[in-house]
């Protein structure tokens, strides 16, 4: 367990010192000229590699600029990494871009298409009635009312010639 803490804690600082050194530290024009944030550091269990997930605003040519600069920068910041971490064996980095965004994206236009249909059937439903009669068994509640009425009358009982004995043997 104590293993896992260790990793979790050299990915969060190199998630600090990687996000430093590129809104700061970092001249090249690739990364400079863009908006990148680095969303998550994974770094194994025997902290010898790390992964960086990274996402960058702009379109398709912003993505790959940015991807070639961080590779073209991956030493410069790995020295960093090294430096702040003070530890023998500094992990390798790898840059890998972030499908968060894109997926959370993918998501909101499918969301969008859902409420675009629910408000087309409620449009289609406005001036909509039911299909048959309101009573599909032809009832009406008055005549079964008056029905009711009818057997409140007191029953009739059948107590047989003995006056209320039980059938069975009466000669006990």
């Amino acid at each position: 367990m104590s293993g896992s803490a260790r990793a979790d804690n050299l990915a969060k600082l190199i998630r600090e010192v990687v996000a430093q050194k590129i809104q700061r530290g970092i001249k090249d024009p690739r990364i400079k000229n863009h908006q990148v944030t680095v969303t998550d550091t994974r770094v194994t269990g025997d902290l010898r590699e790390s992964t960086v997930f990274y996402t960058v605003y702009g379109d398709d040519t912003a993505r790959a600029e940015v991807a070639a600069g961080l590779e073209s920068a991956r030493g410069m910041l790995r020295t960093e990494v090294g430096r702040a971490a003070g530890i023998k064996h500094t992990p390798s980095l790898a840059f890998v871009p972030d499908a968060l965004p894109e997926n959370a994206r993918a998501m909101e236009e499918l969301f969008d298409a859902a409420r675009a249909r629910d408000a087309k059937l409620r449009q289609e439903a406005e001036g909509a009635q039911y299909a048959g009669d309101p009573d599909p068994y032809g009832r009406n509640p008055a005549d079964e009312v008056d029905e009711a009425s009818e057997t409140d009358e007191a029953p009739e009982t059948d107590d047989g010639p003995t006056g209320g004995e039980r059938g069975g043997d009466s000669a006990r």
